[in-house]
C-alpha cells in the first residue's frame, strides 16, 4: 500500500523533473516564383520571439556559378539553416549574399557566412560600420536564444560596378534610398524579377524607423520605370505584377505623411495621431495599426517644430 508520504514524494519528484524543451528551429520553405529564382517567405509580424525575427524574405538564386542569396535573415541560427537549405535546392554552394540595407532582420545571418561572398553598396557599407552592430542588444533582448553565437559580419565585398554577373545570370544592382539611408534593389534581368528589398512592402504596412520619404519617393519612380515583370518586396507576399505592390507602397506613405500632418496642424497629441481611422483600403495590409503608431515616433517630433514653432523663434 502507497502511504500519503510516498504519493507526496512521488509527486514532488515528478513536479522536479526537468522538462527538455525542444530545440529552436528555423522551416525555411523556399518558393519557386520563376525559372531558378525562389523566395523565403517571412513571417507577417513585426519581429518577436514567436518568429524568431523571421520576418524579412529571403531570394534564392541559381546560377551556373553558384547560388546567390538576397538578403540572410536575423540570427546565426538562421543563416546556418538558410545556407544548408538553399546548397540543397540548387546544388551548388552560396558564392554572393547581397545585404539590401542595414535593418538586423535582413543582416545579422551574414554571420553564417564567409565576410568575403558578403556584399554591400559603398554607401551601405559606410552605414553597416557605424551601425551595423548597434541593434545586437535589442536583437537579444527580443529573441533570446534564437540569437545565440550571432555577432555582427560587416561586408568583405564592396560593390563598385552596376551589375554582376554569375555565369548567365546578370544582375542589375540599383543602389538607392528613402526606405534607409542606402538601400540596394537588384534586378534578375533573366527571369526580369525585381528583388526590391525594403523600399517595396506588399499587404504589409511600411516600416519607416530610418525613412526618408521624399528619396523614398524618388526609389519609388525609379523601380516602376525598370520594365520588370514582378516584384519580390522586402516583407509581404509576391507581387506578380510590375507596379501594384509599388504603387500601394507609395500610396500608405502619401496616407501617413498628409494625416500626419493633419493632426498636427489640428493640435492633436501623438497618441491622437496613431489612433485615426485608417482607410478601407489599407484593410489587407498586415502590422498597419503598429506601423502607424511607430511612424508617428519617427515622424511627430520633426512635424512639430516644422509646423508648429516656438512664438519666439526667429523667422
Amino acid at each position: 500500500m502507497i502511504n500519503r508520504r510516498i504519493a507526496l514524494a512521488g509527486l514532488l519528484g515528478a513536479i522536479a523533473l526537468p522538462v527538455r524543451a525542444q530545440p529552436l528551429a528555423y522551416r525555411i520553405t523556399p518558393e519557386k516564383i520563376a525559372e531558378g529564382l525562389w523566395v523565403v517567405r517571412g513571417v507577417d509580424a513585426p519581429i518577436a520571439m514567436a518568429n524568431g525575427g523571421a520576418i524579412a524574405n529571403i531570394t534564392i538564386l541559381a546560377t551556373e556559378a553558384g547560388t546567390v542569396l538576397v538578403d540572410c535573415g536575423p540570427s546565426l541560427r538562421y543563416g546556418n539553416a538558410l545556407r544548408h537549405a538553399a546548397e540543397a535546392l540548387t546544388g551548388k554552394p552560396v558564392v554572393r549574399l547581397y545585404l539590401t540595407h542595414l535593418h538586423p532582420d535582413h543582416i545579422y545571418a551574414a554571420a553564417a557566412f564567409a565576410p568575403g561572398i558578403v556584399a554591400a553598396t559603398p554607401q551601405l557599407a559606410t552605414l553597416l560600420k557605424s551601425e551595423g552592430a548597434g541593434f545586437s542588444d535589442g536583437m537579444y533582448r527580443l529573441l533570446g536564444d534564437w540569437m545565440r553565437g550571432t555577432e555582427f559580419t560587416p561586408p568583405g565585398t564592396i560593390l563598385a560596378a552596376d551589375h554582376e554577373t554569375f555565369g548567365t545570370r546578370r544582375l542589375r544592382l540599383l543602389p538607392l534610398a528613402g526606405h534607409s539611408p542606402a538601400d540596394l534593389a537588384i534586378l534578375d534581368e533573366a527571369s526580369g524579377t525585381l528583388i526590391a528589398g525594403d523600399l517595396v512592402f506588399h499587404d504589409r504596412a511600411p516600416s519607416t524607423p530610418h525613412a526618408d520619404l521624399a528619396k523614398w519617393h524618388t526609389a519609388l519612380k525609379t523601380l516602376a520605370a525598370l520594365g520588370h515583370k514582378c516584384v519580390v518586396p522586402g516583407h509581404g507576399p509576391i507581387d506578380p505584377t510590375p507596379t501594384a505592390a509599388i504603387d500601394q507602397t507609395r500610396d500608405w506613405l502619401d496616407w501617413v505623411t498628409a494625416t500626419l500632418r493633419a493632426a498636427v496642424a489640428a493640435g492633436e497629441d501623438n497618441v491622437a495621431a496613431g489612433n485615426v481611422a485608417i482607410p478601407a483600403r489599407f484593410a489587407t495590409l498586415q502590422s498597419a495599426r503598429y506601423e502607424l503608431q511607430r511612424s508617428v515616433s519617427h515622424f511627430y517630433p520633426g512635424l512639430e517644430a516644422e509646423l508648429m514653432p516656438r512664438i519666439d523663434a526667429k523667422r
